[in-house]
Parts: C-alpha cells; structure tokens; sequence
C-alpha cells in the first residue's frame, strides 16, 4: 500500500536538505556531474535530471504538486535512505558517495 501523499511530502522535505539555489550550484559542478548511473546513450546520469526535477519541486508551492511529482517525491526518498545506509567509512566530504545523494538534493554532511 502506498503511502499517503502528506506522509510523502514531509519525508521529502527530511530527506532534501538542500536549497533549490544550493542544488543548482552543485548540479554545475564536475563531481555533480561525474558521479551516477547513466542510461544507455545518456550523457546525463539519472541522480543529475532527479536533481533538476527536485529543483522544480521546491520551487512549486504544497498546493500545485502532481501526482507526478508526488511520484518524483517517493523516489527520491527512498533512494536518499537505501543511499544513506551504504556510509562509506572514514572521511565522506570528497567522495562519489556524497556526490550522489547532494545530486538527489541530500547533503550528508550538513
């Protein structure tokens, strides 16, 4: 069963912890750009369009949400927890690890 789109939206909102300005700045730089799974004959990875996407979300008011980005939303958290869980140890601030989550909108570090 899935869960209700109120429920969706605050998960969202703990999992992204990034600015719509702060993830536009990152989703410019190279490691942004360098870390992800690409599909076949894509230059762009899939974490990199969900960080454009994610941009568009927080920029929309709670009221003009569709349910496609409720969908959007969903998958974003649960790739931001499934990710989280994989910690690599020692020192995260330079790793393809943290990349990946800051493209999903999560920076680990702050």
């Amino acid at each position: 069963m899935s869960k209700d789109t109120e429920t969706v939206i605050k998960e969202f909102d703990d999992a992204v912890n990034m600015t719509a300005k702060q993830l536009e700045s990152w989703l410019q730089t190279e490691e942004s750009k360098s870390v992800g799974q690409k599909d076949d004959g894509d230059d762009e990875s899939i974490g990199h369009k969900s960080g454009k996407r994610i941009i568009d979300i927080l920029q929309k008011k709670k009221d003009d949400y569709t349910d496609d980005d409720v969908s959007h939303m969903r998958k974003v958290v649960s790739y931001v927890h499934r990710h989280s869980a994989q910690k690599p140890d020692g020192d995260i601030e330079d790793t393809p690890w943290r990349y990946s989550l800051m493209n999903w909108g999560h920076d680990p570090i702050k």
